[in-house]
């Protein structure tokens, strides 16, 4: 039978992708473009190499393994077997191992160089000459310059960085999956509101056991944390839950993520000397707008320092309200989501779950969909003869206001069983030009919310429609390029620290009564949400704000500390580092036996390290964003048009300081987001 992955012209048929096709495909296409790219190179010349002959043909090479390689990492995520996983290991060595051959070639390299060389002659245009700069600097960071024999040491790193940091990723979700917690009387759950009691009935049949079943996936650990008034119940499942993948707490040693970790701090750190940087936080920002590590560090002291009185004032009130509403003294971290969601209560008469019935999936999804086609001027169509890994998947077409079709995507929205946690946006097919035709561009979007249950549509808290809104910022980030070359379309090409603009922008909708006016309508009557819950949702946005700002550059220090301090001489050097930052800026005093860090997978397993501080320079750069639309209307044609055409449309096609100065006219300001936040007001 022929292997469905070898020339995907087309959305990949994931019913008939096996486990078996999964390596032969990732073999066969990494030795047939090893051969491709070689022959392209010997046939090129310094006088007859040009854009067309050369980097044309190369970036088709480059996508057919990109169109193959997509739905094998995905289906890992999101139907994750033995069989899928043992597959996706294989393939990881060929890929780190091809990655490093091309990042070093010294042909390819040569050829781009000399094609960079005749910019002029050839008439290049900007964007052109944007991504042979690119290509230029990645060479350089892949070691081509280095001798025969650093050459080698940098391919063995990658090699086993890439191995450490799927490791890493495994441990986590068998940790996670590993562990739960069945009881057999409701009373057990008093306090969990009716849709966290459901999902953990329907959890416990779907297991084939009666009663009730608790896991580590968010939709069951969150509302434990913030409504199980059995204080026994809460440490017994955030002790779980913070201790995944390490030496502590319940779970199984042999998913412990703890000599992972330096494992791989160690070999980012040789890598980075390899390339002569001090560290690799240095070689980090070699790909992002921010100019150096030191100024990384300042941004985030300086938002800690604006932050940290406020914050302090926030825990103080919270410890004061237990106190003296519950008698409770000396709060502990699995005190702190519950109790400060009986003190919002009492302040502003609002919770999560109080919500949840003007959020129906629908309803938020077709909000969704009007609110952006409004700014954007697309619209979206569902398609329902498209193979799909899982029944719960749904597929959208987005036409622009020529009604062409110019994109899709998939959107898997619950939580189940062999599901990667959290949310995320991936590419399935990225936007290039092949001769007369578009490859038009396709996304994965993921989530993991609970699932109808019954005859009742799932109903989303306003902080799950926020995360949904996050996603689909990506997503159009992806799929509105109108970048022909691969290299720089949608989000290819965008320094890291600037991905998350679209995504934290799309957000604010979620906070403003003429975005939410589109997207709550109770799931019964279709009542728009009251005017008296919606004055207090809004009341209650920056409830806490400093505590969670504080809580982002703990994470975004530790982060870029242990990249930047990393002595491979001191193994404890990571939970020092993590120490010294909470007894800094911290307001929360964290559990001796939390292992955080074991579950930090995006700096250990991700795309984010010595980059998780991207959010938070992000978020400066989408809350001054969207300061642009208060200022001149929240539906402004004009301005979503520029935001369109300046952000979403130009990919990594320019710096993204230039195009955000372009959209805003002006320079970033932090003074949005303190607003926003309500610091410092």
């Amino acid at each position: 039978m022929m292997n469905p992955l070898l020339d995907l012209k087309t959305l990949p048929p994931f019913t008939k992708i096996k486990p078996n096709n999964m390596v032969e495909a990732v073999k066969t296409i990494i030795e047939e473009s090893r051969q491709q790219i070689n022959q392209l190179v010997e046939s090129q010349t310094k006088n007859t190499i040009n854009w067309q002959s050369f980097v044309a043909p190369l970036e088709a090479i480059n996508d057919r393994l990109d169109r193959a390689w997509s739905p094998i990492s995905h289906m890992n995520a999101v139907v994750n077997s033995d069989e899928i996983r043992e597959a996706y290991n294989a393939c990881l060595p060929l890929l780190s191992e091809y990655g490093t051959e091309m990042g070093q070639h010294q042909g390819l390299y040569q050829a781009i160089q000399n094609l960079s060389d005749k910019a002029d002659e050839l008439q290049l245009d900007e964007i052109q000459q944007k991504i042979l700069n690119d290509d230029l600097r990645d060479f350089k960071l892949s070691g081509v310059s280095l001798s025969d024999e650093k050459k080698k040491t940098y391919g063995k790193i990658q090699l086993r960085m890439s191995e450490l940091t799927a490791k890493f990723e495994q441990n986590l979700l068998d940790s996670t999956m590993g562990w739960y917690k069945d009881l057999q009387d409701e009373s057990a759950l008093e306090g969990l509101p009716q849709s966290a009691i459901k999902a953990a009935k329907q959890t416990a049949q779907a297991n084939g056991v009666d009663g009730y079943r608790l896991t580590l996936e968010y939709p069951s650990y969150l509302p434990v944390m913030m409504h199980a008034n059995d204080r026994a119940l809460r440490q017994e499942v955030y002790t779980a839950f913070c201790t995944r993948a390490s030496d502590q707490g319940p779970h199984d040693s042999k998913f412990d993520n703890s000599k992972l970790m330096p494992e791989i701090l160690s070999l980012r750190h040789q890598l980075a000397e390899l390339l002569d940087f001090d560290n690799y936080a240095q070689l980090s920002l070699a790909t992002k707008m921010a100019n150096s590590t030191d100024q990384v560090i300042d941004f985030l002291q300086d938002l800690a320092n604006k932050s940290q009185s406020q914050a302090q004032a926030e825990i103080l009130e919270l410890e004061n309200f237990a106190k003296e509403h519950y008698q409770q003294e000396a709060l502990q971290a699995w005190d702190l989501a519950y109790y400060s969601e009986k003190l919002k209560k009492h302040k502003y008469n609002i919770s999560q779950e109080e919500l949840r019935p003007w959020f129906p999936e629908n309803q938020v999804i077709k909000g969704m969909f009007e609110i952006t086609g409004q700014l954007f001027g697309i619209s979206f169509e569902q398609r329902d003869d498209v193979d799909i890994w899982h029944p719960d998947v749904r597929f959208y077409d987005i036409y622009n206001s020529h009604n062409q079709p110019i994109a899709s995507f998939y959107l898997d929205l619950y939580a189940r069983k062999n599901k990667r946690g959290g949310a995320w946006m991936a590419d399935c097919i990225g936007r290039r030009k092949d001769g007369e035709t578009t490859q038009k561009p396709v996304a994965f979007l993921t989530c993991n919310f609970n699932a109808p249950v019954g005859e009742q549509p799932a109903l989303f808290t306003h902080d799950e429609v926020t995360t949904l809104f996050h996603e689909f910022g990506h997503g159009l980030h992806h799929m509105l390029t109108k970048i022909d070359y691969a290299a720089v379309a949608g989000i290819s090409g965008v320094a890291w620290d600037a991905v998350e603009l679209p995504s934290q922008f799309l957000e604010n909708f979620c906070w403003v009564e003429l975005g939410l006016d589109k997207i709550a309508r109770h799931f019964e009557t279709g009542e728009p949400l009251p005017k008296e819950k919606l004055e207090r949702l809004l009341a209650a946005k920056n409830f806490q704000s400093a505590m969670q700002m504080l809580r982002q550059i703990e994470f975004a220090l530790f982060d870029f500390k242990i990249h930047r301090e990393f002595d491979p001489s001191e193994p404890d050097l990571i939970q020092t580092i993590l120490d010294q930052v909470r007894d800094k800026f911290a307001v929360v005093k964290t559990p001796e036996f939390n292992r955080f860090q074991h579950g930090f997978s995006h700096i250990f397993a991700g795309g984010y390290a010595a980059g998780y501080y991207s959010y938070k320079w992000a978020e400066v750069l989408s809350a001054d964003a969207f300061s642009r639309f208060e200022e001149e209307g929240i539906f402004n044609s004009k301005v979503g048009q520029d935001f369109l055409e300046h952000i979403l449309e130009k990919g990594g096609s320019q710096e993204a300081a230039d195009l955000f100065v372009a959209f805003r006219g002006r320079e970033p300001s932090t003074e949005p987001l303190l607003r926003h936040s309500g610091i410092g007001q």
